[in-house]
């Protein structure tokens, strides 16, 4: 890991920024939207530890772009079932010295995964274009404002503390939406700027997040884009024996369609060239 206290921290210029936010939202509603998965913590589910290091994470960078991810999702604290929370202060010094030198290098937009406006607040300094947060914007009371402030597109997340099994999904999500749309309204963020995400993994129960996936059609009178995160997690898998190796990928891309075909337009993905190539055929048919 490098040190944050002896590392230059580069910083991007605003224009810069804004620039990339716009090329990534002036994509939403042309093709299906890949944004590629770079966990910089030592704990995620699925990649922990394996771009913690600053030559790692500009490598993986690097590939998920040559791989055609239009927008990369950066997190510096995991929030997969059971993590460890991490303060402001231990983020920070984990994104620090990686993302302003990735946003320099790579001329891609980048997506902070943060639910800190404090930590929102210096990805953005550093090059982030969108907030990625999992709480939209329910958890830091000073996260809308942040964003407002610094110009960045956000992704609102549903969740939920604990999972009730019986709670009509749909309809909660809508209320956990209309609540952080006010919030953003009130800060003055434009709705152009907003995407919804419904948050499957996170608060659920299986059953409710295929429910989730099923009625993605319930959230298209918002009018805004929605992103969908279903990359390599367990909930896609049947329950009982572990499934076969290899099978991660086939149940995250089967996913990613059906989700597609029911609305969704942004998908956040660990295997970008398959999604790339999977969703070449989709657009071609579903643009008929």
């Amino acid at each position: 890991m490098v040190d944050g206290s002896q590392a230059f921290i580069a910083r991007i210029d605003r224009p810069a920024m804004i620039e990339r936010r716009d090329r990534f939202l002036g994509l939403l509603g042309t093709r299906s939207i890949l944004m590629g998965i770079l966990n910089i913590t030592p704990d995620s589910f699925s990649d922990g530890g394996k771009f913690f290091s600053l030559d790692a994470a500009m490598q993986q960078a690097e590939k998920l772009g040559r791989e055609g991810a239009d927008i990369i999702d950066v997190g510096a604290e995991s929030t997969r079932p059971g993590h460890t929370p991490v303060d402001p202060e231990e983020e920070l010094a984990r994104l620090e010295p990686i993302l302003g030198k990735l946003t320099r290098a790579i001329d891609i937009p980048f997506s902070i995964d943060t639910s800190k406006a404090e930590v929102a607040r210096c990805a953005s300094e550093l090059g982030a274009s969108v907030v990625n947060d999992v709480w939209g914007f329910q958890k830091d009371p000073a996260m809308a404002d942040t964003v407002a402030e610094t110009g960045a597109a956000a992704v609102l997340m549903h969740n939920r503390d604990n999972v009730d099994p019986e709670l009509d999904i749909v309809a909660d999500m809508r209320r956990f939406f209309d609540r952080s749309l006010r919030l953003a309204a009130d800060a003055g963020i434009p709705s152009a700027r907003l995407i919804l995400d419904p948050g499957i993994g996170f608060g659920k129960s299986r059953a409710q997040n295929f429910t989730a996936l099923a009625n993605l059609a319930a959230l298209k009178d918002y009018g805004l884009p929605v992103l969908i995160g279903v990359s390599r997690k367990s909930l896609l898998a049947e329950h009982g024996a572990p499934p076969p190796a290899g099978t991660n990928l086939f149940r995250t891309l089967a996913a990613n369609l059906a989700a597609a075909a029911n609305g969704a337009s942004i998908f956040r993905v660990h295997d970008v060239a398959e999604h790339v190539a999977a969703f070449k055929v989709f657009d071609a048919i579903a643009r008929r």
